[in-house]
């Protein structure tokens, strides 16, 4: 596989788990927020996986046969002590990155009101617009040269210096991995958890510190620097475009109501980012003399990050339909309390012309379907009004006239009632206030 597709397929589960950042900041959790918090593994994994990426830029890459022979690693009497040094080192980088995700995570809740604020979203989601530009060479991001030389002389021989080496070069590599760490860190304030800040962060540095762990402990050849690092800049800058896009969803949800959870879909946004690759997405660049190479490389980001995001929100929604209970209405009713969901109940009746049109009109209506696919929704048969058990759940709901539809929020409160029929846009718009 070519590098800069390993490097694409590679990006996948970390443009996810940035996603679930913007999403978690929503009133209504998406399936994969939910899922992350179950286990932090995911987010753990996506961590190594952004950490690994940041080591294969042009910030970093370059310093690890040099830095491997700095602290002795390949001057080692063994291979164990190649790896002690190399663990080493690796420390030192997670000693450099690991109190920023405990920092994040005992901020979190600050951190979280203040996301609540529409252009706070805009501004982090222009910082990622910016730090993108900056990946596809708009401008640099490096510390000062001076600084860069100063650093680079602290450590020497032996575990003390391989640290020290270590910590430093988790400084040098900032720019670089500055992208990264906004996302991670975003997350981890997130979880407003000093523990999941602090292992994120861990798992970030494994990433970061895995090629010189490689090289000092195995002796492993690494492939010469080249312009494949220029294509790792190109696939990170196009996950950073597609999360700010995400950051410009929590407000402005447009674009993202043309994605849908079908096939054809998934396919279509699956056709353009690979078109996106093949017409100069990640290995052309804009510093290229001629307009048309500059075009197609605009172009191919577009194509790359527009699908890449579009496929990701339809992956996030839920593929559900409106599914009525096979059951009476007090074991949907405790099925919702259990699952913490919300609940719809429609009462009905063979003779009700008007229950008939809602079924006809209403909740077959294909966005009406999809949004009540998250409710229990259960219907109460009331033709024979003087069965008891119809006669107990019409005084129980307060039901004085059929139709009526009655919309519980998933804590068991009446969010909502219909006495009469309703149209499908109106009932949408009801549905959606329903957490």
């Amino acid at each position: 596989m070519r590098p800069q597709a390993s490097i694409a397929f590679a990006s996948i589960p970390f443009v996810l788990a940035l996603s679930s950042v913007a999403r978690a900041t929503t009133a209504e959790p998406d399936l994969f927020t939910r899922a992350l918090a179950k286990g932090p593994l995911y987010a753990a994994a996506a961590a190594v996986v952004g950490g690994l990426g940041v080591s294969l830029t042009p910030c970093v890459y370059p310093m690890v046969a040099v830095t491997v022979s700095a602290f002795g690693a390949r001057q080692a009497k063994s291979r164990w002590e190649g790896t002690k040094l190399s663990l080493s080192f690796m420390l030192g980088i997670a000693c450099m990155f690991t109190p920023l995700g405990v920092i994040a995570g005992l901020t979190g809740s600050v951190f979280g009101s203040v996301l609540q604020n529409q252009w706070v979203v805009l501004g982090i989601a222009g910082l990622f617009l910016a730090m993108a530009a900056s990946m596809f060479g708009a401008f640099e991001m490096t510390l000062p040269s001076a600084l860069t030389n100063k650093l680079a002389t602290i450590g020497g021989i032996g575990y003390k210096g391989a640290f020290g080496l270590g910590f430093v070069c988790g400084i040098i590599a900032a720019p670089c991995s500055g992208p990264v760490l906004t996302g991670i860190l975003t997350w981890i304030a997130n979880t407003q958890s000093a523990v999941l800040g602090a292992a994120a962060m861990g798992a970030f540095s494994v990433g970061l510190g895995f090629p010189f762990f490689l090289v000092g402990a195995f002796a492993v050849q690494l492939p010469k620097s080249g312009p494949w690092m220029v294509h790792v800049k190109s696939v990170l800058g196009v996950v950073l475009i597609v999360v700010a896009l995400y950051f410009i969803n929590l407000h402005f949800p447009v674009i993202s109501r043309l994605a849908h959870p079908s096939v054809g879909f998934f396919l279509t946004t699956g056709i353009a980012v690979i078109l996106g690759v093949l017409i100069g997405g990640v290995h052309r660049d804009f510093s290229e003399p001629n307009n048309g190479g500059r075009v197609l490389k605009a172009l191919g980001v577009l194509l790359m990050s527009g699908g890449a995001f579009l496929f990701i929100v339809a992956a996030l929604k839920p593929n559900l339909t409106l599914s009525w209970e096979k059951t009476d209405y007090v074991l949907a009713r405790e099925k919702a309390r259990v699952e913490a969901r919300p609940l719809l109940v429609d009462f009905t009746a063979a003779w009700c012309v008007s229950c008939k049109e809602l079924e006809k009109v209403t909740f077959s209506h294909d966005a009406v379907e999809r949004e009540a696919g998250r409710f229990v929704a259960v219907r109460v048969d009331a033709t024979d009004d003087e069965d008891p058990k119809v006669e107990k759940a019409l005084a129980e709901f307060r039901v004085k006239g059929l139709p009526t539809v009655i919309l519980f929020d998933s804590e068991g409160r009446e969010a909502t009632r219909f006495n009469d029929f309703v149209d499908a846009e109106p009932f949408l718009a009801a549905l959606r206030k329903v957490n």
